[in-house]
């Protein structure tokens, strides 16, 4: 994971994931994705050993007095909770986490993660999409603007909100991009604007394919932006409009990709994200229905792959 001294509690996901570890009795050891390396055919990590509070003043303590050198081959299970941006960093991760044997579990799979671009891997779910277009030619933005009136453009490999502009027709020009320009120096997807954004978008959680719980993100007035780092309220929901319909497309494939963990991000009736990377949003969802997705996390992992009963 990134930088625990840095994590908010109010929602990081990760932190709920190590303390419900702890209370189980694992030893639990923490790197930095910078980190890692391979060398002498050995996958390895300089890290700590760590214990975790759940008091802001003080929220961890190291138990290593000093950074060690572990091989990862040695652990039960990892956790893959790197943030975005998705760039070359994280997909040299993905590629040396691959290379552990069977008897480590690393979740979610890093295959898996590479290969299921979040704002992509919808296209396989197109159904339940809202006119979309992935590009870097300026003419075809214009162009898709003009047939869907209203549109939102956002980066494919950002995250938090970041990059996320929406263009009128009636503005007469694309907001965030420079139109003085043929094309633009990554790709970006632009979908048509979807009204019900107003009600927020709902990040709907689902472990092993199954759907455990969701939250409704409510954007600030006259905001675009419903995640939580940028503002957005969590508000109690259920499944609604095509919800339901939608988890159950997506189950079997999430299943055989070993995607364990996975907030996907619905407005209205259409998919726009599947979170595959390190999915947030258990403490909300915690919060407004008395549940611990953590600790139903690790009874599916247990059961799943160590063969182990409900502790």
């Amino acid at each position: 994971m990134d930088a625990i001294e840095n994590i908010d509690l109010n929602f990081d996901t990760s932190f709920l994931l190590i303390m419900e570890a702890q209370k189980r009795g694992y030893d639990v050891f923490y790197y930095n994705p910078i980190d890692l390396e391979y060398d002498k055919n050995i996958l390895q990590a300089w890290g700590f050993f760590i214990k975790v509070f759940n008091q802001k003043d003080t929220h961890f303590k190291y138990i290593s007095k000093k950074k060690e050198l572990l091989n990862l081959s040695e652990l039960d299970v990892i956790l893959i909770r790197q943030d975005p941006p998705f760039d070359m960093n994280y997909i040299t991760s993905t590629y040396l986490l691959e290379q552990l044997p069977p008897s480590t579990v690393v979740l979610n799979n890093p295959i898996s993660i590479r290969n299921s671009a979040e704002k992509i891997y919808p296209i396989q779910f197109q159904k339940y999409m809202p006119p979309t277009i992935i590009t870097q030619n300026i003419e075809t933005i214009k162009k898709f603007l003009i047939e869907n009136k209203d549109i939102v453009t956002k980066p494919l490999y950002g995250n938090g909100g970041e990059g996320i502009h929406r263009s009128r027709i009636e503005d007469l020009t694309l907001q965030g991009i420079d139109e003085n320009k043929n094309s633009l120096d990554e790709p970006i997807i632009a979908q048509k604007y979807i009204p019900e954004i107003v009600e927020g978008d709902r990040r709907i959680i689902l472990i092993d394919g199954d759907y455990v719980g969701s939250v409704a993100r409510i954007p600030q007035d006259n905001n675009l932006k419903a995640n939580f780092h940028a503002g957005g309220k969590p508000h109690k929901t259920d499944l609604i409009y095509r919800d339901k319909e939608i988890c159950d497309a997506l189950r079997y494939d999430l299943k055989k990709k070993n995607l364990f963990l996975v907030g996907i991000d619905i407005i209205g009736n259409y998919l726009t994200e599947i979170n595959v990377t390190s999915p947030t949003g258990l403490k909300q969802i915690n919060e407004l229905n008395d549940l611990k997705l953590e600790k139903i996390y690790w009874d599916k992992l247990e059961k799943k792959f160590f063969n182990l009963k409900k502790s």
